[in-house]
């Protein structure tokens, strides 16, 4: 005796509703990740037609400097005289080491000038961060 019937039952997964969902999440974290800014200090950073660039695998800091002369060791505001100590601190033991001066482009150029000079001081590659300039603007 067979209980079975001799219909096989067949079971579909209907996707239209998870491309639609996949499709709505896809633009959410796109227009978020446009939204998030790589460093929370808000600087307008001097143009060049071309920027170095560098490994992600070296060891990097980023001095940061405001159009009203605050120092910011990643993210973090220290008084000038407190951004030698943190580049020695950083330099021990490292040979590739990188240090990455953002500054606002109204600054004097001698208060960028002061934070490369400790830099070469220490012993450190200094970089100046940079924004890629306008081709139309010669």
């Amino acid at each position: 005796m067979n209980f079975r019937s001799a219909k096989k039952q067949e079971f579909e997964i209907f996707s239209n509703s998870f491309s639609d969902i996949m499709f709505f999440l896809m633009l959410f974290f796109l227009i978020v990740s446009t939204m998030v800014t790589p460093g929370a200090i808000k600087l307008a950073l001097p143009q060049a037609n071309k920027s170095p660039a560098i490994d992600k695998q070296t060891d990097k800091l980023s001095i940061s400097i405001t159009k009203d002369l605050k120092y910011y060791v990643n993210d973090k505001e220290i008084p000038f005289s407190q951004i030698e100590p943190e580049l020695l601190k950083f330099k021990q033991g490292k040979n590739d080491a990188f240090v990455i001066v953002r500054c606002d482009n109204s600054i004097e150029v001698q208060s960028m000038v002061d934070v490369v000079q400790l830099g070469n001081k220490v012993g450190v590659k200094m970089v100046l961060a940079t924004t890629k300039k306008d081709s139309s603007v010669n």
